[in-house]
Parts: C-alpha cells; sequence; structure tokens
C-alpha cells in the first residue's frame, strides 16, 4: 500500500493522490473501472491501480470495491501530530455527521468526544455552508444572466479541470463551505489556529492541498478515521461529557448535504418552468449534465452537481443506513435547529463576514485522452474479435461503455484485452477446443505407443519361437511327404498321412506369419508410381466372381517415395480381407488421393462389417474374426507395422449395424509423400 504523489501536466504543485491499492485484493472484476467516472483506473498485471493525475478524488472505487482493494489515505496520524503540538487546533465537522453518528447517540455526545480528543474548538462547518450559499444568491442576483456551475463539491471541480477544461470559466469562483468556515475561524480566532475537517469525503483531502484553494484545514479526517481516533484514545459515549457546538451557529446550512440543499439554504428556487437552476447528483448524472452544459444545451443560471447522491452517501461514511433514512437524519436536525434558531443573532454573524474573501481559483489539468491513431483502434480492436460493427456488442463488462472507448484506453496503456469478456470466452473455448484436440491426439498417440511396444514385445517372443519351431516342422513336412511318396492310394493310413501333411504346411504358413510379423525391417524409399503399385496389387490377387471392383485415382501427382514391395503386401492383406468379409458378394473399392504432403490409400468393401468391441483388437497379433483355420491373426499386424515404418497412419471405420445404415468396412492408409521431409520433422 502506497500514497500517490504525481505533478499535474502543466507543472502544477505537488498534488496528492488519496486513494490507495492494497496489494493481492484485486479480483480484476473492473467494478472500479466501470463506477469510476474519470476513468482514473489502469489495470496492469492482473491488478487495478489508480492514476493519480486523472484522479478526482471521488471515493467510487472505494465504495463499489466488495473485496477492499481500494483504500483511502489515512490522516489519523497527521492529526494526532496536530494535537500533540501544543497549537490549538479547531474541528471544523461536516453537516453530514447526523448520519454518521445520531443512530447511536445525541450530537452532543459527539462533540463531547470530539473535544476530549484535545480540539480546542468543536465548529459545524454549516455556517460556513451558510455564507457560501449568501454569495451565490447574491452571485446570481449581480451577475443575472451568466451561467455558473456550483463548487461546493471538490469531485465535480476536479473532473471539470481535467476533463472537461473548456468549462473551467463557468465554475463558480466561490469556496466550498470547508474552505469557508476555516476562513471564518481563522478570521475569528488569529492565523495560527490549526483546523481540521470531519466529514465524509475523500475529495476534501485533496481540496485541503490543492493551491488554487488558500486558506483550507490543516488536514481532513473522514468519519471512519474520527472512530479511529476515538478508539486509539480510549474514548466512548460514556466516558464524554455532552457539551453543543461552538459559535458561529448555522441556519439552513445543515441542508448542504442533501441534494438541492445548496438552492434551499440559497432560497433559491429550482422552478421547473423557468429552469434557471438544475440540481442533479450521482456520477452519471452530474457526467451527462455537464456534457450538456458544454453542448450549450442547458439554459440554467446555475448547476448544482455532486459527484455522490448527496454527501450524505460518501465513501467516508460508515453508515449502512439507506439514502432515504439519511436524508431524514439531516432534515431531522436541521429542523431542530430551526427550532432553537436565533435568527438575530445568526444575520449578525453573517453581516459580520459579509467582506470575509470566499474566493478561490481553478485552472485546466487537461487529461482528456488525444492524438488517437484511428489505424491502431481499428487493429486492436480486430484483434479482440471486433472485425465489423456487428462484433462489437459495447457489454460493459470490461468497465467501458462501448468496445471502441475500451480499445482506446488500451492504446493509451489504461486497459488490457483481457478485460473484454466475449474475447476471453472467445479465447478460452478455442483454447479449451486446442486442448481437448491435443488430449485427443495425446490418447491416440499413447495409445499406439502401447500397441507398438506390445508387438515389438509379442514380436521378439514370436521370433524366438518361429526358429525354433521351424526346423523340427521341416523335418515332420519332410519324412510326411516322404511317406506319402511310399503309400498307395489305396492304403488304408494314407488319409491320416494327408491330414498331418494339410495341418503341418498350415503350421508352415503361420510360422512364416510370425517371422513377417516379427521382422525389423528397414523401409526402402524410392520414387513410385501409386496407381502402378495398386494395378501390380491386384494382378497377383485372384478377385472372386462375386465381388464387383471399383478403382478411382483422385490424387493429382501418383509419385510418393514409399517401399514399393511393403506397400503391396499392405494394400494384397486389406483387399484379400475386404473379399473375405463379403461372403455373399458386394462392391470392393479401392481408392487413391493425396495432396502435396500425403498419399491415402482407401480399401472399402461392403460386407458384414466389423463389432465396435472388435475394432481396437484388430492389430493384436493372433486376434481374427474369421472361423477357426481361416486365418492366422497376423496379417493386419503386419500391415500396421509396415505403415507405422513408414511414418504414416492407418484407420478403420466400419457398421456392422445394418439398422445404421449400409454395413462394411474402410480401412484408410495415409503416409507422407516425401520421405525425408517428414523424418526430418518427425525427429524436430
Amino acid at each position: 500500500m502506497k500514497t500517490r504523489r504525481t505533478l499535474p501536466a502543466d507543472s502544477a504543485p505537488q498534488s496528492l493522490c488519496f486513494v490507495k491499492e492494497v496489494k493481492n485484493r484485486c479480483r480484476i472484476c473492473y467494478t472500479c473501472v466501470r463506477e469510476c467516472p474519470a476513468k482514473a483506473i489502469r489495470i496492469s498485471k492482473s491488478q487495478a491501480i489508480v492514476v493519480p493525475e486523472r484522479c478526482i478524488g471521488c471515493g467510487n472505487c472505494i465504495s463499489v470495491c466488495s473485496q477492499q482493494a481500494k483504500e483511502m489515505v489515512s490522516s489519523v496520524e497527521e492529526v494526532e501530530a496536530l494535537l500533540k503540538s501544543g497549537a490549538p487546533v479547531a474541528a471544523c465537522i461536516a453537516p453530514s455527521f447526523s448520519v454518521e453518528f445520531q443512530a447511536e447517540f445525541d450530537f452532543r455526545v459527539m462533540v463531547g468526544m470530539t473535544r476530549a480528543l484535545g480540539f480546542e474548538l468543536v465548529t459545524e462547518v454549516a455556517f460556513g455552508a451558510d455564507l457560501v450559499a449568501d454569495r451565490y444568491r447574491e452571485t446570481l442576483i449581480l451577475n443575472k444572466g451568466r451561467h455558473y456551475i456550483a463548487t461546493a463539491c471538490p469531485a465535480v471541480v476536479g473532473f471539470v479541470e481535467r476533463y472537461h477544461p473548456d468549462l473551467v470559466p463557468f465554475l463558480s469562483p466561490i469556496v466550498s463551505p470547508m474552505v469557508a468556515m476555516t476562513r471564518v475561524l481563522r478570521s475569528l480566532h488569529g492565523p495560527d489556529l490549526k483546523t481540521v475537517f470531519i466529514g465524509p469525503c475523500v475529495a476534501k483531502k485533496a481540496e485541503a492541498v490543492d493551491s488554487d484553494v488558500a486558506g483550507g484545514p490543516d488536514a481532513v479526517l473522514t468519519f471512519p478515521e474520527l472512530r479511529e481516533l476515538f478508539k486509539r484514545a480510549g474514548i466512548t459515549s460514556a466516558s464524554a461529557e455532552p457539551s453543543d457546538f461552538d459559535p458561529p451557529r448555522p441556519w439552513l446550512g445543515s441542508l448542504f448535504p442533501i441534494s438541492s440543499g445548496l438552492l434551499q439554504a440559497a432560497g433559491i428556487k429550482e422552478d421547473l418552468l423557468t429552469n434557471d437552476v438544475v440540481a442533479t447528483d450521482g456520477h452519471h448524472n452530474f457526467m451527462n449534465a455537464l456534457d450538456e452544459f458544454a453542448e450549450g444545451g442547458m439554459e440554467a443560471n446555475l448547476v448544482e452537481l455532486l459527484s455522490c447522491k448527496g454527501c450524505i452517501s460518501g465513501p467516508g461514511l460508515s453508515s449502512k443506513e439507506s439514502l432515504y433514512q439519511r436524508r431524514s437524519r439531516v432534515s431531522h436536525y436541521t429542523r431542530y435547529r430551526e427550532l432553537t434558531h436565533n435568527q438575530e443573532a445568526w444575520q449578525k454573524s453573517i453581516d459580520h463576514f459579509a467582506n470575509l474573501d470566499l474566493t478561490r481559483s481553478y485552472r485546466s489539468l487537461d487529461q482528456r485522452i488525444t492524438d488517437i491513431d484511428e489505424v491502431q483502434i481499428i487493429e486492436t480492436m480486430q484483434r479482440m474479435g471486433k472485425q465489423s460493427e456487428e462484433d462489437e456488442l459495447n457489454c460493459g463488462a470490461c468497465g467501458y461503455s462501448s468496445c471502441r472507448e475500451h480499445a482506446i484506453a488500451i492504446e493509451k496503456g489504461l486497459a488490457e484485452s483481457e478485460m473484454c469478456l466475449p474475447y476471453v470466452i472467445s479465447y478460452h473455448l478455442k483454447t479449451i477446443l486446442e486442448l481437448s484436440n491435443l488430449n485427443d491426439r495425446l490418447a491416440t498417440t499413447q495409445e499406439t505407443l502401447m500397441h507398438s511396444e506390445r508387438l515389438a514385445s509379442m514380436g521378439q517372443l514370436a521370433a524366438g519361437v518361429a526358429h525354433e519351431i521351424n526346423n523340427p516342422l521341416g523335418v515332420v513336412i519332410m519324412y510326411t511327404n516322404l511317406l506319402l511318396e511310399e503309400c498307395s492310394k489305396d492304403m488304408e493310413f494314407r488319409g491320416d498321412l494327408q491330414m498331418i501333411a494339410e495341418q503341418a504346411n498350415r503350421c508352415k504358413r503361420i510360422v512364416a506369419g510370425l517371422l513377417d510379423f516379427a521382422r525389423q525391417n528397414k523401409v526402402a524409399h524410392q520414387p513410385v508410381d501409386i496407381r502402378e503399385l495398386v494395378a501390380a496389387t491386384l494382378s497377383s490377387f485372384q478377385r472372386p466372381e462375386h465381388v464387383e471392383l471399383d478403382i478411382v485415382h483422385e490424387e493429382s501427382d501418383p509419385i510418393a517415395d514409399i517401399d514399393r514391395d511393403q506397400l503391396i503386401q499392405v494394400l494384397l492383406n486389406l483387399v484379400v480381407n475386404a473379399c473375405d468379409a463379403m461372403p455373399l458378394g458386394g462392391k470392393l473399392s479401392l481408392r487413391t488421393k493425396g495432396d502435396e504432403t500425403t498419399v491415402i490409400f482407401e480399401v472399402e468393401d461392403t460386407g458384414t462389417g466389423i463389432s465396435k468391441e472388435n475394432l481396437k483388437k484388430l492389430f493384436e497379433p493372433f486376434f481374427t474374426t474369421k472361423a477357426m483355420g481361416k486365418g492366422t491373426g497376423l496379417g493386419l499386424p503386419v500391415v500396421y507395422g509396415i505403415v507405422k515404418l513408414h511414418r504414416g497412419d492407418i484407420t478403420v471405420e466400419s457398421n456392422a449395424d445394418s439398422t445404421l445404415g449400409p454395413t462394411g468396412s474402410t480401412f484408410r492408409v495415409k503416409l507422407p509423400r516425401q520421405a525425408q521431409a517428414h523424418a526430418g520433422k518427425a525427429d524436430a
């Protein structure tokens, strides 16, 4: 947490921003951005940071932050030092004190507790408000036809100076009630008197050190800070001696915390027929009023603007009562004062300070965003997916009223693209989709790796078994054939010998398949015409009469770097399996496709199809769906191994349920067209 100090752009004296960040509490909900009328919040590294030169001290960011990530800078220790300095110190209490304390104890108890802190005087700022109201009435009478913006609210003044510098000449040259009261007290008790303003406003802290406002208080406390002083000093309502405020006593100035309170205190009527006076509050309303005033659409002679919903809802209040309950407390206290009001004494006090200087000056502290590069704004919006006007949702989730305003803030370093909710949602959906695809690919790769490991292990075992069986099997076959040659056709055991020969030859085929499966072949890449390769495959294949053959070549370039003999073995296996899957006949389609980087072979049949439970087992050794004695279960594992040696991929689509559509299977082999280029990418 830290206090931010900065010099305004026009080299004004050093100013203070009295709002500080509490690090790591910010949850980047952008509520403070949305509720800041000055857009003085910069989002950086997932933290909302106050920009001092843009801040007007309204305290909205403090009020709306549910995480307490914004706090006002405390003046408690500064005031404690003043009270211990030995100099006389006066407390000037804002008229909204009734909102803060009246629900707990009588105002006289609050005054007594304040005196117990060491304040020599405890006065009401409401008398300063009476003086200010009198000056407004006088100004309007003497300057009929001129237009003024009331300046009792320092947040509004700060906004005009920074964001409507063209309206600075219209700011009323009259100090706020706070400054008026401190000037009154120094006039009465001498220039050495120290004064502390106590009220509901953060902007008053900045006003007190504003070089354009001479004669302001030495320090400013909010009501919660006053409570902190009571707590530190061990002062309670029970221990304090009740007392009334010190004179001079106010009259209708106590209404100043309520919207239009200045008008009533000054005896100025907000007449809807004449429209000479306009009063509004809340940051949305006061900004709209200033915009209309700047455009010349407002005829009012006096515009009273308050940043909050009246000072009864300032950020320096701890009351949880509703707005109307707060209004009621101010009204009740003012009625009480009216019942005990001494008009003659009050008028005498007003007349006594008739010549007191209540003027002040203003200056332009222009913080408007200018020099906007339209091309950069468009590029920024496009980066957030705002390709056209229809994409500009203007949802306000980022805290800015429009997508364009958000883009401008990004260009000026006040905002980030990630503040745009639709952009973030779209980005994360895209990321989720990419992660899902990567996860699917990872799962496939993992399954492929596990399958390859199983095949490798089984291959080693198969190679050992095959070599051990091959020799004795050859002896059995040889002697069986010798016996058959010596036996006549009518001998009784000739049939048995033929059975032995058939089964021994079947074992030989299985052993040959095992050796093919286990053999660690290398791929002999060479340019091959895949159309000629298909023709060579089919020439060595005896197509059943009941199977219709359809060959389609869709590739533009038939040349690919592959191992011709191995690919013939692949296609032959797939074609034979396809025909076996169509015992009652059907159509066999063999298609070739390709682009600049890949070639694809598709073998499709209209046979019985493969059930879902068998699809995952197709490439496992010795698994077969054929009848006993019709297949070894080694054809597809060999195909799989050859495809993987080519750094390719093989997939299967099949339907065995006629209720879901035509049955059949499609085997798709995808191989890289350029072997070396693909290998290089794989190695990288």
